[in-house]
């Protein structure tokens, strides 16, 4: 079952659960019985990890106001990583 949202222009907004495809483009208002128009909304996005809305919301912020530095962040040094095999040693590293 999926939530449909619809528009009636008197009542305001309200949900209907339906199976996938089955919604019509009107519906009739549960309240007036008047016809309300389908709205297009986003899919509940809510339902994802808390990192991942983190950084959704972290780009969208930064979208608007971008974070102001003093410099480019400092590089730091790989550590080399150690050739279990002396023969290889000699092979370029990428």
């Amino acid at each position: 079952m999926v939530t449909y949202r619809y528009r009636c222009e008197r009542d305001g907004g309200f949900d209907v659960r339906l199976p996938i495809g089955t919604a019509e483009p009107s519906a009739r208002c549960p309240v007036c019985d008047g016809a309300s128009v389908r709205v297009f909304t986003a899919p509940a996005l809510s339902l994802g990890s808390r990192s991942l809305i983190a950084a959704i919301d972290e780009t969208q912020k930064s979208r608007d106001e971008p974070a102001v530095v003093a410099a480019p962040p400092a590089r730091r040094r790989r550590a080399s990583a150690q050739v279990p095999n002396p023969a290889l040693r000699h092979l370029p590293r990428p």
